[in-house]
């Protein structure tokens, strides 16, 4: 294995940082492709002449970041590629996986109705005393799950809704075949979070894995909030970026 660039020992960044950077390097540069096993901890301290815990910390960094994949037994491999979308207009998950070619798949867990919270209401713009569905669901692609998602939609806006007429439509196709309800645009807002444990059980990684905290407001044509969803999603499967102009 060509080296990009050394440690520099008597550089105050730190060494376990100056690897991780190497490593970052080894793989934006395509020198090591997604899928790609990369040298053992044991080739990377001989090589690079620093010490195991110093190999492990860089390691466990680009792991945590979504970059490396450890695999019991076989070694660490270079992650697939991130799921990019852009922020500068609506969008919708199975829309943006089909048109990366990829098969989006919806995992039903949950489906009940039930007098909404308060800060769900105010989301909503609707009273109190109110009734909603709330959806659970795990959104996925290729079998792999990327978004534990929560929506609250006002009964209201859609008088029924079952688990079979959501098995073979996406919400939004069905809430504007059904009942007419276009969602037409969205608010949303971002931060990181840290996944609890029930949420690293469908996510299917290690609880105190990053994510990113997304709630949306979706709105008809009439600017009348349709769905208030809340979702935690994988950041190490997802990133999201804007164009400033």
């Amino acid at each position: 294995m060509k080296t990009l660039k050394t440690i520099e020992p008597n550089n105050r960044t730190p060494l376990y940082y100056q690897l991780e950077e190497i490593i970052k390097e080894q793989i934006d540069s395509g020198k090591w492709k997604a899928g790609e096993k990369i040298p053992s901890e044991n080739e990377l301290l001989r090589q690079y002449e620093v010490s195991r815990n110093t190999v492990k910390k860089a390691l466990d960094n680009l792991v945590q970041a979504g970059m490396l994949k450890r695999v019991q037994g076989k070694g660490t491999f270079v992650s697939k590629p991130k799921l990019e979308q852009s922020l500068t207009g609506f969008y919708s998950f199975s829309k943006v996986l089909e048109e990366k070619g990829l098969e989006p798949k919806d995992v039903l867990i949950d489906l009940n109705e039930r007098k909404v919270k308060a800060s769900i209401a105010k989301h909503l713009g609707i009273a109190e005393d109110a009734n909603v569905y709330e959806l659970v669901r795990l959104r996925c692609t290729v079998n792999e799950p990327i978004i534990l998602e929560t929506s609250y939609i006002p009964k209201e806006m859609i008088p029924e809704m079952t688990k079979d007429e959501l098995s073979n439509h996406s919400l939004y196709d069905f809430m504007a075949t059904k009942y007419g309800v276009m969602v037409t645009k969205a608010k949303e807002i971002f931060e990181p979070v840290l996944i609890r444990g029930y949420e690293s059980q469908y996510l299917d990684v290690e609880e105190g894995s990053p994510a990113l905290l997304l709630d949306r407001i979706a709105y008809n044509s009439e600017d009348k909030p349709v769905e208030f969803c809340r979702s935690i999603i994988r950041g190490d499967r997802c990133r999201f970026y804007t164009e400033l102009i």
